[in-house]
């Protein structure tokens, strides 16, 4: 199985292999205390969740790892090039991150209709590929009550894991969760920041086949 070599990851995967018959506002709950905003420490580490994917779509033998990525980001780069989605990888995982202001209206958890080819290019690229444990986080600014930013950035990533379902990706590799404003990637206090910080990030992880 993937198995993330961080402190934190060995707590994010044993935190969330206990929360397993949990939903996913719960898992997201509790698996967000304990996990950190950076790449390689949410999806796949959970040792239990990769063998229910690895189970229903198959894994991938270690050697093959790099270039089942690398042809993944490739075809995404394409796809999202100039849509405003930014691509980043970290190793062998993979991070789309979704800005809210081209994905949702202002406060709402909806998804623009000009943003689903977007969503269909991405949804095409995880079925050609489909041994990839799929996070789909939600975050926010701090405008407004803590509890509305957590619930909007639950409902955010809830959306778009509706919306990549209702394209044929298959609910074992999706979990979707909101981090309210607790994750802020720059400064809250201008427009410029506050944009930056509300968005939905996909976090692409490769299942490994178990020894690989």
């Amino acid at each position: 199985m993937t198995r993330l070599m961080t402190t934190t990851a060995l707590a994010a995967a044993l935190t969330l292999g206990a929360c397993s018959n949990m939903n996913n506002t719960a898992r997201g709950a509790v698996g967000g205390a304990v996990v950190g905003a950076g790449l390689g420490t949410l999806a796949g580490g959970n040792d239990a969740r990769n063998a229910a994917i690895g189970a229903a779509v198959g894994a991938i033998a270690g050697a093959g790892v790099g270039a089942y990525m690398d042809r993944q980001e490739k075809k995404l780069r394409e796809q999202t090039a100039g849509t405003g989605v930014e691509v980043t990888r970290e190793g062998d995982q993979l991070e789309l991150r979704l800005p809210s202001d081209v994905t949702f209206a202002s406060g709402e958890s909806n998804i623009q209709p000009q943003f689903f080819p977007v969503l269909d290019d991405v949804s095409a690229t995880l079925l050609e590929f489909p041994s990839t444990a799929v996070d789909i986080i939600g975050h926010a600014d701090s405008q407004g009550s803590e509890a509305f930013n957590q619930a909007l950035s639950e409902r955010r990533a809830q959306s778009v894991q509706g919306y990549l379902i209702s394209k044929g990706v298959q609910g074992e590799r999706l979990l979707s969760y909101g981090r309210g404003e607790m994750d802020p990637i720059a400064s809250n206090e201008t427009p410029e920041g506050r944009a930056q910080n509300r968005r939905v990030q996909i976090l692409l992880t490769p299942i490994v086949e178990e020894g690989a």
